[in-house]
């Protein structure tokens, strides 16, 4: 274990606690009466806190990340956020000394030297427990149902969370081993909650929840001030007046020193879910540190060695993936291991074990000897009666019993060692050193023998099988092999960090680097896989590699190098590779090209090892190979394999001798000979023929991919029409063929023919046949979407929108019409084309009321449906004020555009919409009114255009206007004023109320034209008439009854409903409508005017006008009150206008001006 310094910082005080937020980012420090919060990543100080008055003495953050807490010697308590804010704040009787979340709950239990409290978010209260002791430290359970508390007499007293003692822990040493720190194990994978405990009668011990200790007490010789955990529970820091931090076992073993200070250590805690280490201490000084846990183990063959939790071994053997763990309960050292020898170094001494048996698969050690003594060595090593220990340049030669019998001095440090084996006490070691050089020593000679020196300094080493070779990883990764008799270099590669032999092949290596794994066999090129660490062993087909601290054998077939050596002709060599392990394909490769090769031994070898023992058969493939065709043939029919002469003088395309092979006539052979035949015909250049016979042997799907390869249309649809119609996957080659030969007339026969619809449809879009998909789609609905669709596309991209838009509604693609549509209205409206903008959003309102049908949307699409609505109306009603502003020439008349600059006043909502112009607006109004005679109006639409900003080229004329109108009388001209036909009140030019009667608040008609209020009242239906029924009665026409229709004024809750109710009294033959409507109301509310069936059996059909809305929205009833005054309203839009006008704008137009209806279809 070594400990690397990430960053330092000091501050003016004390440090007395510390937490981490749990995200491990941020950093909480207890600095004098201040809160520290500092970046992890780099120790920058992030914030100081400051909230209390006096130092404060802890720290803790709940686990949830939160919100974070603080205790000072003020008494009080304070809760902050993760955003770093104080949002609470209270207090206790005397100095807080701890705090601590709880991990589940996340309740907070605070500590002072009198009582504790237990606070948590959901209550507002502190419940608060007196204790007997002052209470210096506590600690949850993982589980969050139990407090341990630490108290300066010596006691733990453990709480549930009801702070009701369930357990008391008295320690030997009383109030004079004050508990210092404690802290719960973390790990979940314990069975039982361990608490470690550290007191100031300088020991730590460890208790279960129950009480019972367990183990005995270990001594510290220092005061502990702090105890915590690793985030898994396997390690333990403790830091107290020893002036630095240890790192003990997760059972309290010592392993070693963190870091040391400059004085006592009051806090250290371990960064969540890391190997960092923060160490607050009493001068000030913050410490920051990185635990490096470096990897110590051993390997020899298939067993391999490695230290666990610090103070454990675990043997693995690599084949059989059996492990067996030995427990030494001292930090590990050093691991050695050979044969069936085992040495561990401890801190004290040195263990040798070795195996019950000689079993290869015994993973049972036993202790033979403990040399006790303290080394100091880099390196160890193990043999079968010695110890070897490396001190840099010194390697020293033990005996068992710990007498030094040998000792060699090298020139230069030793970089690496390995055993290779040898007779038992005469072992041979390879040696690799800084300088460059390599020897060999035996254990029982004191003289090293230099095998070769090289100039870069030694990395890793490794003898082949023979000990002929010598393989050499150097310092600059470049793998070097050398041959150890002539000391010549026989090759070298890059990128490599270890290298191995295989144990079983003396001419293969492998070696890692850079992610990769390289196989090597002879002088070949390398053969490269991707492998993630190092190579530490190969034996025949596995490669032993280690991981970070995990090693695995990796099963790689030797199908590379063996088909390096078959390119090379070298037969015997390919065997031997082959015998490691290669698939059957591979076996079966080697004995084909051994008999091409004529290396008939290595072929026989192949197949005696796949189980072939029939000697014709292989003399027979041995004639084939040597061109003796016949004899070959004539072997393969008297060993039974006569398919094998078939299919030899089919592949010569030997044909009329292959016949004479043709079981019995057998339909399969046949067709599998004339099949060859074609394929013989298609290679050389003979592709009519090959098609024939491709037919002939019922290999349709060849003979069409030729016919289509050659565009041959013709004899495609030949074979399409001779195909049953049930062969589809010939068919429909036929037909992709066909539609990319441009045939889609005989591919829509073939898709026919297949019955594939789908398919067909297809093809019309795609060639844009649309008459055809559109005829289709008729008989079959269900393809509806598969045309329209590509056609509405097909329409947006030739910009033809609006057909395109119609396409997509027919599809049933709302979705796709309404953005088409919202696209072209916002289009409409950048290029001030508004007319178009209305038409766009009366199509997109009905588009909505189409969707309202769905009654998951109803609601959504309605408010949608009026919200359109009215924006078309602004919209069709500004483009005469744009083109009046705009065109030097002006269209309407001085009134028509009057009363649509007041209507627009009117309509107009608080956000006017996109490229209406209020300036226009009022700028028309004000000049049409000055020419019309409505001088107070006009003053009052200049007043209102200062208010606004004005473009410049309308500066001068508002200007100039502006004074001439103050020449004008302060009055309008009664003629303007409009009517309400209801209760025939004058209203004024301008209506706070917008484009409603003032004093019945009936709302106006306008006409879509001329934007006079139109001579029509709106009424409703009584309760319970349908809207069939008041058509019906309406259309009767009868004469009307003598009765008396009174007026009966109903109000609720909500609104108030003008009922005209009909009596027996005859008073006259006035209209029942009629009668009534001329009265003084006054109110706030609208009174709407309901009939009922008599009052409709009165009416005239011509003096009705009803608006047949399309569901969910009800028919809506209007009533002309000047019969003889024509009004027409088109049927489409539903818009009103006087006959004259509509009859002329038709003429214009050739269809309605607002909805753009051609005068020749039919309604909605």
């Amino acid at each position: 274990m070594r400990a690397v310094l990430t960053w330092r910082d000091k501050a003016e005080h004390c440090i007395n606690d510390i937490a981490f937020k749990p995200d491990g980012t941020q950093l909480i420090l207890a600095a004098g009466n201040r809160l520290l919060v500092y970046d992890t990543s780099d120790g920058t100080l992030l914030q100081p806190l400051k909230g209390h008055k006096d130092t404060v003495y802890c720290v803790a953050y709940a686990k949830d990340g939160k919100r974070f807490a603080s205790g000072s010697a003020d008494k009080s308590v304070i809760i902050w956020t993760s955003k770093l804010e104080g949002i609470l704040k209270y207090t206790h009787n005397d100095a807080i000394q701890c705090v601590s979340y709880n991990p589940i709950t996340h309740q907070l239990a605070s500590c002072s030297s009198s009582d504790f409290g237990l606070w948590s978010p959901e209550q507002k209260s502190v419940s608060k427990h007196k204790s007997s002791s002052k209470i210096i430290c506590c600690s949850w359970t993982n589980d969050g149902q139990y407090l341990a508390l630490g108290m300066f007499n010596g006691i733990i007293s453990i709480r549930n969370k009801n702070g009701e003692e369930k357990v008391k822990i008295e320690r030997p040493g009383g109030s004079l081993s004050p508990i210092w720190s404690i802290c719960w194990n973390p790990s979940r994978e314990e069975r039982n909650d361990i608490l470690a405990v550290a007191d100031w009668g300088q020991k730590i011990s460890f208790y279960q929840l129950s009480g019972k200790q367990i183990g005995k007490d270990r001594a510290l010789n220092f005061d502990p001030c702090c105890i915590s955990y690793f985030t898994k529970g396997e390690y333990i820091l403790l830091g107290g007046s020893d002036k630095q931090v240890s790192l003990f076992t997760k059972d309290g073993v010592r392993l070693g020193t963190v870091g040391e200070q400059n004085s006592w250590v009051w806090t250290c805690q371990v960064k969540p879910d890391s190997n960092y280490v923060v160490v607050g201490c009493q001068d000030g000084t913050i410490s920051f540190y990185q635990l490096i846990f470096s990897t110590v183990h051993g390997l020899y063959k298939d067993r391999y060695a490695y230290r666990d939790s610090m103070t454990d071994v675990i043997v693995q053997h690599l084949i059989t993936e059996q492990k067996v763990r030995i427990k030494c309960k001292e930090l590990v050292k050093k691991i050695a291991i050979y044969r069936n020898r085992l040495a561990i170094q401890l801190p004290e001494k040195i263990l040798i074990y070795e195996l019950y048996s000689e079993d290869s698969s015994d993973m049972h050690y036993r202790v033979k000897e403990k040399i006790i003594k303290k080394f100091e060595c880099n390196l160890l090593v193990v043999c079968a009666n010695h110890i070897i220990l490396c001190q840099e340049k010194r390697l020293q030669c033990l005996s068992f019993s710990g007498v030094k019998e040998r000792e060699w001095q090298m020139e230069s440090l030793i970089r690496y060692i390995k055993v290779i084996g040898g007779p038992p006490g005469r072992e041979g070691l390879l040696v690799g050193l800084k300088n460059g050089q390599i020897l060999k020593i035996f254990v029982d000679n004191l003289f090293a023998i230099i095998l070769l020196k090289q100039a870069t300094a030694v990395r890793c080493l490794d003898m082949s099988a023979s000990r002929k070779k010598l393989a050499v990883v150097d310092e600059n990764d470049t793998c070097l092999v050398y041959d150890i008799d002539t000391k010549e270099l026989l090759f070298q590669e890059p990128n490599a960090n270890s290298v191995a032999w295989n144990t079983q092949c003396e001419d293969m290596l492998c070696f890692s680097g850079g992610g990769y794994l390289n196989i090597k066999a002879s002088t070949f090129p390398v053969h490269r896989q991707k492998l993630q660490g190092f190579v530490v062993g190969y034996n025949g087909s596995k490669i032993f590699c280690l991981h970070v601290f995990s090693i695995s054998a990796v099963e790689v077939p030797q199908s590379a190098p063996m088909y390096q050596y078959l390119d090379r002709k070298l037969f015997k060599e390919a065997y031997q590779i082959a015998c490691l392990g290669v698939t059957d394909t591979d076996w079966r490769e080697l004995a084909m090209e051994a008999l091409e090769g004529l290396d008939f031994e290595t072929a026989k070898k192949e197949r005696k090892k796949r189980g072939e023992t029939n000697n014709d058969l292989f003399l027979a493939d041995v004639f084939s190979y040597q061109g003796k065709f016949h004899e070959a043939a004539k072997l393969y029919k008297r060993s039974g394999h006569e398919n094998l002469a078939l299919e030899m003088y089919t592949d010569l395309c030997m044909f009329e001798y292959a016949k004479d092979f043709l079981g019995s006539g057998d339909p399969k052979e046949t067709k599998m000979l004339i099949t060859k035949q074609a394929d013989w015909a298609r290679n050389i250049k003979e592709p009519k023929a090959a098609v024939e016979m491709y037919i002939s042997a019922g290999e349709h799907v060849k003979a069409i991919e030729i016919c289509g390869d050659h565009g041959w249309v013709d004899m495609l649809i030949d074979i399409a029409r001779k195909l049953d119609k049930a062969e589809r996957e010939p068919l429909l080659l036929c037909a992709t063929y066909l539609k990319k030969l441009d045939s889609p007339g005989y591919a829509a026969e073939t898709y026919l023919k297949m019955g594939d619809l789908k398919s067909l449809v297809q093809l019309h879009v795609e060639t844009q046949r649309w008459d055809e998909a559109f005829a289709l789609g008729e008989k079959h609905p269900e393809f509806k979407d598969d045309i329209y669709v590509p056609y509405a596309q097909w329409l947006a991209e030739n910009d033809r929108f609006e057909e395109a838009q119609k396409a997509f509604h027919k599809a049933g693609r709302q979705r796709e019409a309404v953005q088409v549509l919202e696209q072209l209205t916002n289009n409409a409206v950048a290029e001030s084309r508004f007319n178009d903008a209305a038409y766009y959003y009366w199509m997109l309102s009905m588009q909505c009321l189409d969707i309202a049908q769905d009654r998951a949307q109803k609601d959504m699409m309605l408010g949608k449906f009026h919200h359109f609505q009215r924006l078309a109306e602004l919209y069709h009603g500004y483009h005469a004020i744009h083109r009046h502003t705009e065109d030097p020439f002006s269209v309407h008349r001085p009134e028509t555009l009057f009363n649509i600059s007041r209507f627009l006043l009117h309509s107009l909502p608080k956000d006017t919409p996109l490229g209406i112009s209020k300036v226009k607006i009022l700028f028309t109004l004000a000049k049409q009114s000055k020419a019309l005679g409505a001088y107070r109006l006009a003053r009052h639409a200049y007043d209102k255009l200062r208010g606004l900003y004005i473009p410049a080229r309308f500066q001068k004329s508002i200007e100039l206007g502006t004074l001439t109108i103050r020449a004008k009388p302060f009055h309008d001209s009664e003629e303007l004023v409009p009517l309400c036909y209801r209760c025939s009140t004058n209203n004024p030019l301008l209506n706070n109320l917008g484009n409603v009667c003032i004093n019945c608040r009936q709302p106006f008609i306008f006409s879509a034209s001329s934007y006079d209020v139109l001579h029509l009242v709106e009424f409703y239906l009584e309760e319970g008439i349908t809207d069939e029924e008041a058509i019906s009665l309406i259309d009767l026409e009868v004469p009307r009854p003598k009765q008396d229709n009174r007026q009966q004024e109903i109000a609720n809750s909500s609104s108030q409903i003008l009922r005209l109710v009909e009596t027996k009294d005859s008073m006259g033959d006035e209209d029942p409508f009629t009668a009534k409507l001329s009265f003084e109301q006054g109110g706030s509310e609208f009174v709407p005017v309901v009939v009922s069936r008599l009052v409709l059996r009165s009416m005239s059909r011509r003096d009705v006008l009803v608006k047949r809305w399309p569901p969910p929205l009800r028919w809506q009833y209007f009533r002309s009150l000047l019969p003889d005054a024509s009004i027409t309203m088109c049927p489409s839009c539903f818009q009103m206008f006087h006959s004259e006008d509509y009859e002329l704008l038709v003429l214009q137009h050739g269809c309605c001006p607002y909805c753009r209806r051609c005068k020749d279809d039919p309604g909605p």
